[in-house]
Protein backbone atom coordinates (compact mmCIF):
# COMPACT_ATOMS: atom_id res chain seq x y z
CA UNK A 1 0.00 0.00 0.00
CA UNK A 2 1.22 3.42 -1.05
CA UNK A 3 1.89 5.58 2.30
CA UNK A 4 -0.61 8.45 2.60
CA UNK A 5 0.22 12.10 3.82
CA UNK A 6 -0.77 11.03 7.33
CA UNK A 7 1.23 8.18 7.41
CA UNK A 8 3.94 10.46 6.45
CA UNK A 9 3.26 13.20 8.42
CA UNK A 10 3.16 10.94 11.46
CA UNK A 11 7.15 9.35 10.33
CA UNK A 12 8.41 12.80 9.67
CA UNK A 13 7.22 13.28 14.01
CA UNK A 14 8.54 10.69 14.89
CA UNK A 15 11.89 11.42 13.12
CA UNK A 16 11.53 14.72 14.71
CA UNK A 17 11.81 12.76 18.23
CA UNK A 18 7.87 13.05 19.16
CA UNK A 19 6.80 10.29 21.16
CA UNK A 20 3.26 11.61 22.67
CA UNK A 21 0.91 14.03 20.95
CA UNK A 22 -2.14 15.73 22.74
CA UNK A 23 -5.95 15.94 21.30
CA UNK A 24 -9.23 15.35 21.17
CA UNK A 25 -10.13 13.56 17.87
CA UNK A 26 -13.09 15.25 15.10
CA UNK A 27 -13.39 14.53 11.12
CA UNK A 28 -11.89 17.29 10.30
CA UNK A 29 -8.44 14.78 11.24
CA UNK A 30 -9.93 11.37 10.20
CA UNK A 31 -7.06 10.73 8.37
CA UNK A 32 -4.30 11.92 10.49
CA UNK A 33 -6.01 9.82 13.58
CA UNK A 34 -6.34 6.60 11.30
CA UNK A 35 -2.03 6.84 10.73
CA UNK A 36 -1.65 7.52 14.59
CA UNK A 37 -4.02 4.22 14.94
CA UNK A 38 -1.66 2.18 12.44
CA UNK A 39 1.32 3.67 14.39
CA UNK A 40 0.45 3.63 18.23
CA UNK A 41 3.50 1.36 19.27
CA UNK A 42 5.84 4.59 18.04
CA UNK A 43 4.07 7.23 19.26
CA UNK A 44 1.65 7.55 22.21
CA UNK A 45 -2.04 9.79 21.44
CA UNK A 46 -3.27 10.84 24.48
CA UNK A 47 -6.80 11.63 24.40
CA UNK A 48 -7.95 14.78 26.98
CA UNK A 49 -11.47 15.86 27.48
CA UNK A 50 -11.29 19.34 25.87
CA UNK A 51 -8.57 20.45 23.36
CA UNK A 52 -7.53 23.39 25.35
CA UNK A 53 -6.60 20.68 27.84
CA UNK A 54 -4.89 19.35 25.25
CA UNK A 55 -2.98 22.54 24.32
CA UNK A 56 -2.16 23.20 28.20
CA UNK A 57 -0.20 19.95 28.57
CA UNK A 58 1.63 20.57 25.55
CA UNK A 59 3.38 23.75 26.93
CA UNK A 60 4.12 21.55 30.51
CA UNK A 61 5.29 18.92 28.53
CA UNK A 62 7.62 21.43 26.72
CA UNK A 63 8.16 23.00 30.30
CA UNK A 64 9.07 19.69 32.15
CA UNK A 65 10.82 17.56 29.53
CA UNK A 66 12.66 20.29 27.14
CA UNK A 67 11.18 19.16 23.84
CA UNK A 68 8.73 20.22 21.28
CA UNK A 69 5.22 19.88 22.44
CA UNK A 70 2.73 18.73 20.09
CA UNK A 71 -1.30 19.20 20.01
CA UNK A 72 -3.75 17.78 17.60
CA UNK A 73 -7.26 19.23 17.10
CA UNK A 74 -10.35 18.84 14.49
CA UNK A 75 -10.85 22.02 12.23
CA UNK A 76 -13.72 24.49 13.42
CA UNK A 77 -14.39 24.34 16.59
CA UNK A 78 -11.61 22.16 18.07
CA UNK A 79 -9.28 24.38 16.60
CA UNK A 80 -10.46 27.30 18.50
CA UNK A 81 -10.37 25.72 21.95
CA UNK A 82 -6.26 25.40 20.96
CA UNK A 83 -5.92 28.84 21.67
CA UNK A 84 -5.79 29.39 25.51
CA UNK A 85 -2.91 27.00 25.80
CA UNK A 86 -1.24 28.17 22.89
CA UNK A 87 -0.83 31.31 24.40
CA UNK A 88 0.18 29.99 27.37
CA UNK A 89 2.96 28.57 25.53
CA UNK A 90 3.79 31.70 23.57
CA UNK A 91 3.68 34.21 26.59
CA UNK A 92 6.26 31.79 28.57
CA UNK A 93 8.64 30.92 25.25
CA UNK A 94 7.85 27.56 25.24
CA UNK A 95 8.17 25.25 21.74
CA UNK A 96 4.95 23.72 20.51
CA UNK A 97 3.68 22.77 17.43
CA UNK A 98 -0.06 22.45 16.61
CA UNK A 99 -1.20 20.36 13.86
CA UNK A 100 -5.09 21.24 12.87
CA UNK A 101 -7.69 20.02 10.86
CA UNK A 102 -9.62 22.01 7.95
CA UNK A 103 -12.38 21.41 5.88
CA UNK A 104 -11.40 19.72 2.14
CA UNK A 105 -9.75 21.82 0.20
CA UNK A 106 -12.27 21.84 -2.38
CA UNK A 107 -14.73 22.78 -0.48
CA UNK A 108 -12.96 25.93 1.24
CA UNK A 109 -14.80 29.47 0.83
CA UNK A 110 -18.24 28.09 0.91
CA UNK A 111 -19.55 28.53 4.13
CA UNK A 112 -19.63 25.28 4.69
CA UNK A 113 -20.18 23.71 8.08
CA UNK A 114 -17.25 24.59 11.23
CA UNK A 115 -15.37 26.58 7.83
CA UNK A 116 -13.25 29.11 10.09
CA UNK A 117 -10.16 31.18 8.88
CA UNK A 118 -7.84 29.22 10.51
CA UNK A 119 -4.77 31.28 9.73
CA UNK A 120 -6.47 34.46 10.48
CA UNK A 121 -7.11 32.64 14.02
CA UNK A 122 -3.40 31.26 14.87
CA UNK A 123 -1.97 34.28 13.05
CA UNK A 124 -0.95 36.30 16.32
CA UNK A 125 -0.40 33.15 18.53
CA UNK A 126 1.69 31.35 15.95
CA UNK A 127 3.13 34.50 14.20
CA UNK A 128 6.55 33.18 13.94
CA UNK A 129 5.18 30.26 11.52
CA UNK A 130 1.74 29.21 10.20
CA UNK A 131 1.22 27.47 6.95
CA UNK A 132 -1.69 25.38 5.55
CA UNK A 133 -0.72 22.56 3.44
CA UNK A 134 -2.12 22.48 -0.19
CA UNK A 135 0.21 19.65 -2.16
CA UNK A 136 1.44 16.53 -0.45
CA UNK A 137 4.67 17.10 -0.93
CA UNK A 138 4.56 20.45 1.14
CA UNK A 139 4.52 18.13 3.92
CA UNK A 140 7.92 17.16 4.36
CA UNK A 141 9.21 20.93 4.86
CA UNK A 142 6.24 22.14 6.58
CA UNK A 143 6.82 19.85 9.50
CA UNK A 144 10.35 20.45 9.75
CA UNK A 145 9.80 24.37 9.22
CA UNK A 146 7.57 24.12 12.31
CA UNK A 147 9.87 22.14 14.33
CA UNK A 148 12.85 24.31 13.93
CA UNK A 149 11.10 27.52 14.27
CA UNK A 150 9.45 26.32 17.41
CA UNK A 151 12.79 25.65 18.79
CA UNK A 152 15.23 28.31 17.65
CA UNK A 153 12.42 30.83 18.74
CA UNK A 154 10.54 28.95 22.18
CA UNK A 155 7.77 29.24 20.34
CA UNK A 156 4.28 28.55 18.94
CA UNK A 157 4.04 27.13 15.50
CA UNK A 158 0.86 25.69 13.32
CA UNK A 159 0.39 23.34 10.36
CA UNK A 160 -3.22 23.54 9.05
CA UNK A 161 -4.10 20.16 7.07
CA UNK A 162 -7.48 19.83 4.92
CA UNK A 163 -8.88 16.58 5.44
CA UNK A 164 -9.19 15.58 1.73
CA UNK A 165 -5.50 15.74 1.50
CA UNK A 166 -4.69 13.61 4.57
CA UNK A 167 -5.48 10.53 2.73
CA UNK A 168 -3.73 11.93 -0.71
CA UNK A 169 -0.85 9.47 -1.92
CA UNK A 170 2.11 11.46 -0.37
CA UNK A 171 5.11 12.48 -2.92
CA UNK A 172 8.32 13.48 -2.38
CA UNK A 173 9.02 16.67 -3.32
CA UNK A 174 10.77 16.32 -6.72
CA UNK A 175 14.35 17.72 -7.72
CA UNK A 176 13.21 20.40 -9.81
CA UNK A 177 12.60 24.54 -9.85
CA UNK A 178 10.81 25.67 -6.92
CA UNK A 179 11.04 22.64 -4.91
CA UNK A 180 11.71 22.61 -1.34
CA UNK A 181 14.07 19.91 0.03
CA UNK A 182 14.19 20.33 3.96
CA UNK A 183 16.00 17.97 6.45
CA UNK A 184 15.33 17.06 10.17
CA UNK A 185 17.40 18.39 13.66
CA UNK A 186 17.86 21.28 15.21
CA UNK A 187 21.27 22.00 17.30
CA UNK A 188 20.77 25.17 19.88
CA UNK A 189 23.45 27.76 19.68
CA UNK A 190 26.13 28.60 22.47
CA UNK A 191 24.69 32.58 23.06
CA UNK A 192 26.91 34.50 24.97
CA UNK A 193 27.84 38.14 25.49
CA UNK A 194 30.17 40.22 24.03
CA UNK A 195 33.77 40.70 25.80
CA UNK A 196 33.56 43.99 26.59
CA UNK A 197 29.82 44.20 27.84
CA UNK A 198 30.98 41.20 29.90
CA UNK A 199 33.65 43.42 31.28
CA UNK A 200 31.35 46.54 32.16
CA UNK A 201 29.23 44.30 33.55
CA UNK A 202 31.74 42.60 35.65
CA UNK A 203 33.05 46.44 37.21
CA UNK A 204 29.38 47.26 38.11
CA UNK A 205 28.82 44.12 40.31
CA UNK A 206 32.26 44.52 41.59
CA UNK A 207 31.82 47.85 42.73
CA UNK A 208 28.36 47.19 44.19
CA UNK A 209 28.14 47.15 47.96
CA UNK A 210 24.35 45.28 48.06
CA UNK A 211 23.76 42.91 45.20
CA UNK A 212 20.24 41.74 44.60
CA UNK A 213 19.82 38.76 41.70
CA UNK A 214 16.01 37.69 40.69
CA UNK A 215 16.49 34.78 38.56
CA UNK A 216 13.32 33.27 36.87
CA UNK A 217 12.70 29.92 34.10
CA UNK A 218 15.44 31.40 31.98
CA UNK A 219 18.16 30.40 34.95
CA UNK A 220 16.28 26.62 35.33
CA UNK A 221 19.30 25.35 33.96
CA UNK A 222 21.91 27.20 35.87
CA UNK A 223 21.31 26.60 39.22
CA UNK A 224 25.49 25.95 39.82
CA UNK A 225 26.38 28.80 37.79
CA UNK A 226 24.03 31.22 40.02
CA UNK A 227 24.98 29.67 43.12
CA UNK A 228 28.42 30.25 42.25
CA UNK A 229 27.62 33.64 41.41
CA UNK A 230 25.82 34.62 44.74
CA UNK A 231 28.71 33.61 46.63
CA UNK A 232 31.19 35.76 45.08
CA UNK A 233 29.34 38.91 45.13
CA UNK A 234 27.62 38.26 48.66
CA UNK A 235 24.52 38.62 46.80
CA UNK A 236 20.38 37.05 48.22
CA UNK A 237 18.48 35.22 44.80
CA UNK A 238 14.83 35.83 44.90
CA UNK A 239 13.01 34.05 42.54
CA UNK A 240 10.39 35.10 40.17
CA UNK A 241 7.55 32.14 40.36
CA UNK A 242 8.57 30.30 36.83
CA UNK A 243 12.15 30.09 38.19
CA UNK A 244 10.47 28.76 41.65
CA UNK A 245 12.99 25.16 40.72
CA UNK A 246 15.92 27.33 39.80
CA UNK A 247 17.21 26.78 43.01
CA UNK A 248 16.73 25.11 46.07
CA UNK A 249 15.37 27.02 49.07
CA UNK A 250 17.77 25.66 51.47
CA UNK A 251 20.51 27.65 50.27
CA UNK A 252 20.60 30.29 53.00
CA UNK A 253 20.58 33.13 50.84
CA UNK A 254 17.79 32.47 48.77
CA UNK A 255 14.96 34.46 49.72
CA UNK A 256 12.12 32.99 47.96
CA UNK A 257 9.43 34.60 45.99
CA UNK A 258 9.07 38.01 45.07
CA UNK A 259 5.87 40.26 44.28
CA UNK A 260 2.49 40.10 45.57
CA UNK A 261 2.84 36.84 47.29
CA UNK A 262 6.22 37.07 47.63
CA UNK A 263 8.61 37.23 50.95
CA UNK A 264 9.27 40.02 53.72
CA UNK A 265 13.42 38.74 52.64
CA UNK A 266 12.54 39.53 48.67
CA UNK A 267 10.66 42.73 49.59
CA UNK A 268 14.24 44.04 51.93
CA UNK A 269 16.01 43.16 49.41
CA UNK A 270 14.88 44.66 46.85
CA UNK A 271 14.47 47.80 48.59
CA UNK A 272 17.65 48.21 50.03
CA UNK A 273 19.86 46.82 47.18
CA UNK A 274 22.33 48.90 45.27
CA UNK A 275 22.99 46.62 42.38
CA UNK A 276 20.47 44.18 40.66
CA UNK A 277 21.81 41.29 38.55
CA UNK A 278 18.80 39.80 36.77
CA UNK A 279 18.62 36.27 35.06
CA UNK A 280 16.76 34.80 32.42
CA UNK A 281 13.35 36.53 34.00
CA UNK A 282 10.78 38.94 32.67
CA UNK A 283 9.27 39.48 36.39
CA UNK A 284 6.42 42.22 34.73
CA UNK A 285 6.01 44.51 38.24
CA UNK A 286 8.03 47.39 38.29
CA UNK A 287 7.12 47.96 42.17
CA UNK A 288 8.63 45.19 43.62
CA UNK A 289 12.06 46.04 41.57
CA UNK A 290 14.30 48.73 43.28
CA UNK A 291 12.90 52.03 42.31
CA UNK A 292 14.40 53.71 39.19
CA UNK A 293 17.62 55.31 40.53
CA UNK A 294 18.66 53.60 43.66
CA UNK A 295 20.17 50.61 41.83
CA UNK A 296 22.27 49.80 38.68
CA UNK A 297 20.83 46.85 36.74
CA UNK A 298 22.60 44.31 34.46
CA UNK A 299 20.33 41.89 32.91
CA UNK A 300 21.14 38.53 31.49
CA UNK A 301 18.32 37.21 28.54
CA UNK A 302 18.59 35.27 25.88
CA UNK A 303 16.03 37.15 24.14
CA UNK A 304 16.89 40.45 23.12
CA UNK A 305 13.40 41.86 22.52
CA UNK A 306 13.27 41.27 26.32
CA UNK A 307 16.40 43.55 27.98
CA UNK A 308 15.75 46.43 29.41
CA UNK A 309 11.77 46.16 29.71
CA UNK A 310 11.38 46.00 33.69
CA UNK A 311 14.19 47.99 34.82
CA UNK A 312 16.62 50.67 32.69
CA UNK A 313 19.69 48.37 32.96
CA UNK A 314 22.96 49.97 32.57
CA UNK A 315 24.54 46.48 30.70
CA UNK A 316 22.37 44.15 28.75
CA UNK A 317 24.11 40.74 28.33
CA UNK A 318 21.99 39.36 25.43
CA UNK A 319 22.94 35.51 26.13
CA UNK A 320 22.13 32.21 27.95
CA UNK A 321 22.07 32.30 31.46
CA UNK A 322 24.53 29.42 32.41
CA UNK A 323 27.25 30.23 29.36
CA UNK A 324 27.03 33.60 30.22
CA UNK A 325 27.51 32.95 33.74
CA UNK A 326 30.56 30.81 33.29
CA UNK A 327 32.22 33.85 30.83
CA UNK A 328 31.03 36.09 34.07
CA UNK A 329 32.16 34.77 36.60
CA UNK A 330 35.67 34.58 36.14
CA UNK A 331 35.65 38.67 35.92
CA UNK A 332 33.97 38.54 39.61
CA UNK A 333 35.89 39.33 42.77
CA UNK A 334 34.70 37.52 45.82
CA UNK A 335 33.29 40.52 48.12
CA UNK A 336 34.70 40.22 51.57
CA UNK A 337 32.39 41.98 53.70
CA UNK A 338 29.74 39.63 53.87
CA UNK A 339 27.40 41.92 56.26
CA UNK A 340 24.78 42.32 53.55
CA UNK A 341 24.69 38.37 52.81
CA UNK A 342 24.41 37.93 56.35
CA UNK A 343 21.46 40.22 56.82
CA UNK A 344 19.43 38.23 54.30
CA UNK A 345 20.12 35.16 55.68
CA UNK A 346 18.66 36.62 58.81
CA UNK A 347 15.80 37.95 57.17
CA UNK A 348 15.51 34.56 55.82
CA UNK A 349 15.30 32.89 58.75
CA UNK A 350 12.67 35.28 59.51
CA UNK A 351 10.58 34.51 56.69
CA UNK A 352 10.69 30.86 57.27
CA UNK A 353 9.64 31.06 61.14
CA UNK A 354 6.88 33.81 60.29
CA UNK A 355 4.91 31.50 57.76
CA UNK A 356 5.50 29.09 60.28
CA UNK A 357 3.81 30.51 63.05
CA UNK A 358 1.39 31.95 60.17
CA UNK A 359 -0.11 28.24 59.08
CA UNK A 360 -0.75 27.58 63.04
CA UNK A 361 -3.18 30.52 63.16
CA UNK A 362 -6.99 29.25 63.85
CA UNK A 363 -9.12 29.35 60.58
CA UNK A 364 -12.64 28.81 59.97
CA UNK A 365 -12.99 25.53 59.29
CA UNK A 366 -9.28 25.16 57.99
CA UNK A 367 -5.85 27.73 57.52
CA UNK A 368 -4.78 26.87 53.63
CA UNK A 369 -1.12 27.78 54.76
CA UNK A 370 -1.00 24.91 57.06
CA UNK A 371 -1.51 22.39 54.08
CA UNK A 372 1.21 24.01 52.64
CA UNK A 373 3.61 23.98 55.46
CA UNK A 374 2.90 20.30 56.43
CA UNK A 375 3.49 19.13 53.03
CA UNK A 376 6.26 20.84 52.36
CA UNK A 377 8.65 18.81 54.67
CA UNK A 378 7.18 15.85 53.58
CA UNK A 379 7.61 16.00 49.92
CA UNK A 380 9.50 13.42 48.13
CA UNK A 381 12.66 13.67 46.30
CA UNK A 382 12.73 14.41 43.12
CA UNK A 383 8.90 14.94 43.01
CA UNK A 384 7.28 17.63 40.15
CA UNK A 385 4.75 20.33 41.56
CA UNK A 386 2.02 21.90 39.53
CA UNK A 387 -0.24 24.99 40.83
CA UNK A 388 -2.99 26.82 39.26
CA UNK A 389 -3.36 30.78 39.05
CA UNK A 390 -5.04 31.87 42.04
CA UNK A 391 -4.46 32.12 45.45
CA UNK A 392 -3.46 28.25 45.75
CA UNK A 393 -0.08 29.88 43.70
CA UNK A 394 0.44 32.03 47.05
CA UNK A 395 0.71 29.06 48.91
CA UNK A 396 2.85 27.04 46.88
CA UNK A 397 4.96 30.06 46.48
CA UNK A 398 5.22 30.78 50.30
CA UNK A 399 5.59 27.83 52.13
CA UNK A 400 6.64 24.97 49.41
CA UNK A 401 10.34 24.82 49.85
CA UNK A 402 11.79 23.42 46.87
CA UNK A 403 14.83 20.99 46.78
CA UNK A 404 17.18 20.22 44.47
CA UNK A 405 16.12 17.61 41.89
CA UNK A 406 12.54 19.10 41.86
CA UNK A 407 10.77 20.39 39.10
CA UNK A 408 7.69 23.32 39.33
CA UNK A 409 5.78 25.06 36.91
CA UNK A 410 2.67 27.45 36.82
CA UNK A 411 0.75 29.46 33.76
CA UNK A 412 3.49 32.26 34.11
CA UNK A 413 2.82 35.38 31.60
CA UNK A 414 -0.70 34.25 31.06
CA UNK A 415 -1.72 32.83 34.19
CA UNK A 416 -4.32 31.19 32.95
CA UNK A 417 -7.15 29.50 35.46
CA UNK A 418 -7.04 25.59 34.88
CA UNK A 419 -3.66 24.82 34.30
CA UNK A 420 -2.52 22.62 37.56
CA UNK A 421 -4.28 19.55 36.56
CA UNK A 422 -3.31 19.24 32.98
CA UNK A 423 0.18 20.47 33.41
CA UNK A 424 0.04 17.72 36.37
CA UNK A 425 -1.00 15.32 33.73
CA UNK A 426 1.49 16.44 31.17
CA UNK A 427 4.27 15.87 33.92
CA UNK A 428 3.12 12.32 34.52
CA UNK A 429 3.41 11.19 31.09
CA UNK A 430 6.48 12.43 30.73
CA UNK A 431 7.92 11.00 34.16
CA UNK A 432 5.68 8.12 35.17
CA UNK A 433 8.04 7.22 38.04
CA UNK A 434 8.18 10.23 39.92
CA UNK A 435 5.45 11.30 42.00
CA UNK A 436 3.59 14.18 41.01
CA UNK A 437 1.33 17.01 42.84
CA UNK A 438 -1.30 19.39 41.55
CA UNK A 439 -2.58 22.56 43.91
CA UNK A 440 -5.47 23.91 42.33
CA UNK A 441 -8.15 25.69 43.61
CA UNK A 442 -12.40 25.15 43.41
CA UNK A 443 -13.33 27.55 41.00
CA UNK A 444 -10.12 25.63 38.34
CA UNK A 445 -11.89 22.52 39.45
CA UNK A 446 -14.98 23.57 38.46
CA UNK A 447 -13.96 25.23 35.10
CA UNK A 448 -12.22 21.78 34.07
CA UNK A 449 -10.24 19.76 36.72
CA UNK A 450 -13.19 17.82 37.34
CA UNK A 451 -13.21 16.93 33.76
CA UNK A 452 -9.66 15.65 33.28
CA UNK A 453 -10.01 13.87 36.39
CA UNK A 454 -11.62 11.51 34.39
CA UNK A 455 -8.46 11.73 31.97
CA UNK A 456 -6.54 10.95 34.86
CA UNK A 457 -8.71 7.85 35.62
CA UNK A 458 -8.53 6.80 32.29
CA UNK A 459 -4.41 6.54 31.95
CA UNK A 460 -3.16 6.09 35.71
CA UNK A 461 -3.20 2.54 35.91
CA UNK A 462 -0.24 3.15 32.35
CA UNK A 463 2.04 4.87 34.81
CA UNK A 464 4.89 2.98 36.50
CA UNK A 465 4.23 4.81 39.75
CA UNK A 466 1.01 6.03 39.66
CA UNK A 467 1.21 8.93 42.47
CA UNK A 468 -0.54 12.01 41.33
CA UNK A 469 -1.80 13.88 44.50
CA UNK A 470 -4.62 16.58 43.70
CA UNK A 471 -5.02 19.42 46.73
CA UNK A 472 -8.18 21.39 46.00
CA UNK A 473 -8.66 24.30 48.18
CA UNK A 474 -12.69 24.09 48.51
CA UNK A 475 -13.29 27.77 50.00
CA UNK A 476 -16.38 28.09 48.07
CA UNK A 477 -14.82 31.10 46.94
CA UNK A 478 -13.34 32.77 43.42
CA UNK A 479 -10.65 33.84 46.40
CA UNK A 480 -7.77 35.38 44.59
CA UNK A 481 -10.20 37.77 42.34
CA UNK A 482 -12.03 38.75 45.51
CA UNK A 483 -9.21 39.79 47.36
CA UNK A 484 -8.24 41.85 44.58
CA UNK A 485 -12.03 43.59 44.04
CA UNK A 486 -11.09 44.28 47.76
CA UNK A 487 -7.65 45.42 47.57
CA UNK A 488 -7.04 47.15 44.29
CA UNK A 489 -10.88 48.64 43.86
CA UNK A 490 -11.56 48.98 47.64
CA UNK A 491 -15.06 46.91 46.73
CA UNK A 492 -16.87 44.50 48.64
CA UNK A 493 -16.66 41.19 47.25
CA UNK A 494 -19.27 40.64 45.12
CA UNK A 495 -21.06 37.32 46.22
CA UNK A 496 -22.97 36.87 42.38
CA UNK A 497 -19.63 36.44 40.70
CA UNK A 498 -17.55 35.16 43.55
CA UNK A 499 -19.10 32.46 45.60
CA UNK A 500 -18.90 29.42 43.75
CA UNK A 501 -21.56 26.30 44.17
CA UNK A 502 -20.87 23.35 46.64
CA UNK A 503 -19.49 20.37 45.51
CA UNK A 504 -17.62 17.24 47.02
CA UNK A 505 -14.22 16.95 45.31
CA UNK A 506 -13.48 13.61 47.26
CA UNK A 507 -16.43 12.12 46.51
CA UNK A 508 -16.14 12.35 43.08
CA UNK A 509 -12.80 11.35 42.81
CA UNK A 510 -14.00 8.18 44.63
CA UNK A 511 -17.03 7.68 42.21
CA UNK A 512 -14.18 7.41 39.75
CA UNK A 513 -11.94 4.44 41.45
CA UNK A 514 -9.39 7.48 43.11
CA UNK A 515 -8.96 8.06 46.46
CA UNK A 516 -11.28 10.91 47.56
CA UNK A 517 -9.74 12.28 50.90
CA UNK A 518 -11.93 15.15 52.83
CA UNK A 519 -10.45 17.65 55.14
CA UNK A 520 -12.16 19.59 57.64
CA UNK A 521 -10.56 20.30 60.68
CA UNK A 522 -6.39 21.53 61.43
CA UNK A 523 -5.62 17.49 63.05
CA UNK A 524 -6.92 15.90 59.73
CA UNK A 525 -3.96 17.23 57.54
CA UNK A 526 -0.96 15.04 58.50
CA UNK A 527 -3.21 12.45 58.46
CA UNK A 528 -4.37 13.11 54.87
CA UNK A 529 -1.05 13.51 53.13
CA UNK A 530 0.62 10.25 54.94
CA UNK A 531 -2.62 8.09 53.29
CA UNK A 532 -2.28 10.27 50.18
CA UNK A 533 1.57 9.85 50.12
CA UNK A 534 1.52 5.82 50.75
CA UNK A 535 -1.30 5.40 48.02
CA UNK A 536 -1.47 2.96 45.45
CA UNK A 537 -3.30 5.29 42.81
CA UNK A 538 -4.00 9.07 42.51
CA UNK A 539 -5.14 11.16 45.13
CA UNK A 540 -7.62 14.50 45.52
CA UNK A 541 -8.09 15.85 49.11
CA UNK A 542 -10.86 17.97 49.24
CA UNK A 543 -9.53 21.00 51.86
CA UNK A 544 -12.25 22.97 53.41
CA UNK A 545 -10.55 26.46 53.64
CA UNK A 546 -11.01 29.31 55.32
CA UNK A 547 -11.45 32.02 52.29
CA UNK A 548 -10.59 34.96 54.43
CA UNK A 549 -7.04 34.43 54.96
CA UNK A 550 -5.01 36.88 52.87
CA UNK A 551 -3.38 35.22 50.07
CA UNK A 552 -0.89 38.25 49.55
CA UNK A 553 1.97 39.20 51.89
CA UNK A 554 0.86 40.97 54.83
CA UNK A 555 3.87 43.72 54.65
CA UNK A 556 3.07 44.69 51.37
CA UNK A 557 -0.01 44.36 51.53
CA UNK A 558 -0.07 47.63 53.71
CA UNK A 559 -0.63 50.25 50.93
CA UNK A 560 -3.90 48.20 50.32
CA UNK A 561 -5.29 49.66 54.14
CA UNK A 562 -7.03 52.17 52.52
CA UNK A 563 -9.04 50.12 49.85
CA UNK A 564 -9.73 47.22 53.04
CA UNK A 565 -10.89 50.11 54.92
CA UNK A 566 -13.15 51.08 51.96
CA UNK A 567 -14.67 47.76 51.19
CA UNK A 568 -15.74 47.28 55.01
CA UNK A 569 -17.57 50.23 54.92
CA UNK A 570 -19.36 49.06 51.99
CA UNK A 571 -20.50 46.04 54.00
CA UNK A 572 -17.70 43.39 53.48
CA UNK A 573 -17.29 42.29 57.12
CA UNK A 574 -14.48 39.48 55.73
CA UNK A 575 -12.17 42.32 54.28
CA UNK A 576 -10.85 42.48 57.53
CA UNK A 577 -11.32 39.52 59.58
CA UNK A 578 -8.06 37.43 59.68
CA UNK A 579 -5.69 40.09 59.06
CA UNK A 580 -2.24 39.36 60.19
CA UNK A 581 0.37 42.28 61.37
CA UNK A 582 1.49 44.71 60.11
CA UNK A 583 -1.49 45.17 57.42
CA UNK A 584 -4.15 44.78 60.71
CA UNK A 585 -2.36 47.53 62.13
CA UNK A 586 -2.56 49.95 59.46
CA UNK A 587 -6.21 49.08 58.69
CA UNK A 588 -6.69 50.08 62.11
CA UNK A 589 -5.18 53.54 61.41
CA UNK A 590 -6.75 53.92 58.73
CA UNK A 591 -10.47 53.39 60.38
CA UNK A 592 -9.13 55.64 63.05
CA UNK A 593 -8.50 58.52 60.32
CA UNK A 594 -11.96 57.67 59.16
CA UNK A 595 -13.35 58.08 62.63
Amino acid sequence: MKENVSDYLVKRLQAWGVERIFGYPGDGINGIMGALNRAKDEIEFVQVRHEEMASLMACAHAKFIKQVGVCLATSGPGAIHLLNGLYDAKLDHQPVVAIVGQKALKSLGGSSQQEIDLISLFKDVASEYIQMAVDPAQIRHLIDRAFRIALSQRTVTCIIIPNDLQTEDYQEPPHTHQTIHSGVGFTAPRVIPQDADLIRAAEILNAGKRVAILVGAGALHAAEEVTQAADLLGAGVAKAFLGKAALPDDLPFVTGAIGLFGSNASHEMMQNCDTLLMIGSSFPYAEFLPEEGKARGIQIELDGRMQSIRYPMEVNLTGDSAETLKALIPLLERKTDRTWQNQIEQQVKDWWQLIHEQAGREANPLNPRLLFEELSPRLPDNCILTSDSGSSSSWTAQHIRIRQGMQFSVSGTLATMGCAIPYALAAKFAYPERVVFSFVGDGAMQMGGNNELITMQKYWQQWKNPQLIVLVLNNRDLNFVTWEQRMMQGEPKFNESQVLPEFNYAQYAESLGLIGIRVERPDQVIPAWEKALSADRPVVIDALTDPEILPFTPEVAQEFAQQLVQAQAKGDVGATKQLEEPLKQAVQQENEKEE
